[in-house]
């Protein structure tokens, strides 16, 4: 992604995005039930690097694979480029985490732009703390397997039920995530930031009495 377009995005709301998309017959763009893991959960705008889980199954898997260091999600914490946001797909399952305090302080360690799953994650109270800006759907105190594995890295996903395919843009504030397609990224930034010039000069009349029209 161009340094240009991500700066034009970072002054994008995932609102204006959603109206820009919709405009192009994209209306499957926003992830539903993601959310940020706190208030000051900081605004995100990267690349996504995919990782996926499937459900655990007794006679495979183990806590020992989930320490392996070639489990995928361990290869997605040491793989995922700087700037790039790490997006899970963790199939909507809230009762176990995809994502605790070590791994989150690693990606932040390694320039990671963000976290982003469907599921839920643990160590909340530090995960805070981490300055790793997460997206979820909530907090939950067991490990991942206790529901799924990760399987894959780097291939198309679904994540709150949306699709999202390596090197998509992901946008996130305090609305939520929004997946831009990355053969339009370029395109919609001018537009988008243009938009939202346009809606604070209207909400500055607005504020000064004048009527909506």
């Amino acid at each position: 992604m161009r340094s240009r377009t991500r700066a034009l995005l970072q002054k994008s709301s995932t609102a204006t995005l959603t109206t820009q998309l919709h405009k192009r017959n994209i209306r499957s763009c926003y992830m539903s039930g993601v959310r940020p893991l706190t208030p000051s959960t900081q605004p995100i705008v990267g690349p996504a690097y995919t990782l996926r889980y499937i459900p655990y199954r007794e006679d495979h898997d183990s806590l020992e694979n989930l320490s392996n260091e070639t489990t995928p999600s361990r290869l997605a914490i040491e793989n995922c480029p700087p700037g790039s946001v790490l997006v899970a797909d963790a199939r909507g399952l809230s009762t176990c985490a995809t994502l605790g305090d070590i791994l989150a302080h690693r990606l932040k360690a390694r320039g990671v732009a963000g976290f982003v799953s469907d599921g839920a994650v643990r160590d909340s109270a530090a995960l805070g703390q981490a300055g790793l800006p997460i997206y979820c759907s909530g907090a939950a105190a067991p490990a991942s397997l206790n529901g799924h594995i990760p399987i894959e890295t780097q291939v198309p996903i679904a994540c709150g039920e949306v699709a999202v395919y390596p090197d998509d843009i992901v946008v996130a504030d305090a609305d939520g995530v929004v997946i831009v397609p990355k053969s339009i990224a370029e395109e919609i930034s001018q537009p988008a930031a243009e938009q939202e010039d346009i809606e604070e000069f209207i909400a500055l009349l607005v504020r000064q009495g004048h009527p909506i029209a």
